[in-house]
């Protein structure tokens, strides 16, 4: 059973052991990336076989292609793809949040550190729920691409690949808090954003 709001606060069998203001993102981000766990190695070992994965797909590719052809797909699958897949990407944490019984989701930005979040303005998650709102995008992005490189024909391979490399490259902070839930599995830890302070906040069981 997830608890309230007011469970959380009232710190009586809980407390609050992480606040991270939004602007300081970032730097919780790095700082669970580079810690080593199975989360961690799962996750580059992913992007080295997506960029693997693109690199083959070009090599590979028959006929021959104009310059400037092959300069539009590989400007399409690093510059204009990535920037459009965004709004899909965070609309993809929206399902999961709402179906956790979130009412109160605001989607935000902050241009200075380039990230984009979703948020749920005091809601409780626990960290399985956690983990299934950020792996969505990376799961569902990662499954359509690799369908549609299989099926359409030549350049578009090859921009889809890159495409695939990048979006997982952009999961980065989803699993930097995955990594965060993983390295403290053997406590039981809630979330609960504050979405006005601009603060995400983890709380323990006591």
């Amino acid at each position: 059973m997830v608890p309230s709001v007011e469970e959380l606060e009232n710190q009586t069998n809980y407390r609050q052991i992480l606040k991270i203001p939004y602007g300081e993102l970032v730097e919780f981000v790095l700082d669970y990336i580079r810690r080593q766990t199975r989360v961690m190695v799962f996750f580059w070992s992913v992007c080295i076989l997506f960029l693997l994965l693109a690199v083959t797909v070009r090599i590979n590719i028959s006929g021959y292609f104009q310059f400037k052809n092959i300069f539009f797909h590989s400007f399409l699958g690093f510059i204009i793809f990535p920037i459009l897949s965004i709004p899909v990407h965070e609309f993809l944490h929206i399902i999961p949040f709402l179906i956790t019984g979130a009412k109160r989701i605001r989607i935000g930005m902050d241009l200075k550190q380039y990230i984009f979040y979703v948020t749920a303005h005091k809601h409780v998650t626990s960290s399985k729920q956690f983990n299934s709102i950020a792996l969505v995008p990376f799961a569902s992005f990662s499954v359509a691409l690799l369908i549609l490189i299989f099926l359409l024909p030549g350049l578009w391979k090859w921009s889809l690949s890159v495409l695939l490399f990048v979006h997982t490259t952009m999961c980065a902070g989803d699993f930097a808090m995955m990594n965060f839930f993983h390295i403290n599995r053997h406590r039981k830890l809630y979330n609960c954003d504050d979405a006005d302070r601009k603060e995400c906040c983890f709380y323990e069981e006591i």
